[in-house]
């Protein structure tokens, strides 16, 4: 490491080393997924609207720790695939209610043995010991820094 890196922390800062690990794994999701013409990013949101159908764009992004703006911009393209519908909310007019359409359904039933070949290439990576330990390592740093 040179000496200017150092000076700045770079050699130890947790979110950098995060950051790229996260990156390189992406890499390797994204990989699998381009024939779906997906990314893990629309391939998550998919199965957390499958599993959340009818949730709001606001309960969404704090469910996966995103600026609502941001969730949307990554929505967008999902919407215009007509993969998702983003209606009104009756309640509250200013609110979206995300839904799958049954395209989605079925993009989200057609990616996930991709997604689960991805899944089988990071574990036998990392290791499977090794990748349950980081999960709920993990899990448990998300827990705390939320508390």
């Amino acid at each position: 490491m040179t000496p200017k890196v150092e000076a700045f922390g770079l050699s130890v800062c947790t979110c950098i080393r995060l950051r790229k690990a996260a990156r390189r794994v992406s890499l390797v999701y994204d990989r699998h997924l381009e024939p779906f013409g997906l990314t893990i990013t629309q391939y998550s949101l998919l199965a957390h609207l499958k599993t959340l159908d009818g949730t709001s764009i606001r309960e969404l992004a704090e469910t996966l720790i995103m600026d609502p703006t941001t969730l949307t911009r990554n929505l967008r393209p999902l919407e215009r695939r007509d993969l998702l519908v983003m209606a009104l909310d009756g309640r509250d007019r200013r609110a979206r209610r995300l839904q799958l359409t049954a395209a989605g359904l079925a993009m989200l039933a057609k990616a996930r043995p991709a997604w689960a070949e991805a899944q089988r290439h990071v574990w036998a990576a990392f290791g499977g010991t090794e990748t349950r330990t980081l999960n709920t390592a993990l899990d448990r740093l998300l827990e705390r820094l939320t508390a």
